[in-house]
């Protein structure tokens, strides 16, 4: 993905260019989801981005993650946890290693925060 300069900045994220940032064919169950994203900043310590993905079904192995959900809708299924209903002004957290499964009904975006 490619990241924004490190000099303050303001963006408008619902119409912010994302670069595609290509799955692991592993991942996708159903469908031909496409995934793309910008980094907003990066540190030793985490990154901020915005994130979208297609409608399909993936799975994923999560990193420790604060989101907020601007568009789509998707229902993400927690290994051993919640059912998590995504949509506009959903946050969510993610903990590391949640093994989960997207179910993208409509093309999501959001704004994450993820720390290392």
């Amino acid at each position: 993905m490619t990241s924004i300069p490190t000099a303050a900045f303001a963006l408008h994220v619902p119409t912010a260019e994302l670069e595609p940032d290509p799955l692991d064919p592993a991942q996708i169950v159903s469908g031909t989801p496409e995934v793309s994203g910008l980094v907003l900043s990066e540190s030793a310590s985490g990154e901020s981005g915005i994130w979208q993905i297609t409608p399909g079904v993936v799975t994923d192995t999560e990193a420790a993650e604060v989101f907020v959900v601007l568009s789509g809708r998707a229902t993400v299924v927690v290994d051993g946890g919640p059912v998590l209903e995504l949509g506009p002004g959903v946050a969510g957290v993610f903990q590391e290693g949640d093994r989960t499964t997207w179910t993208v009904l409509e093309t999501l975006r959001k704004v994450y925060a993820i720390t290392y």
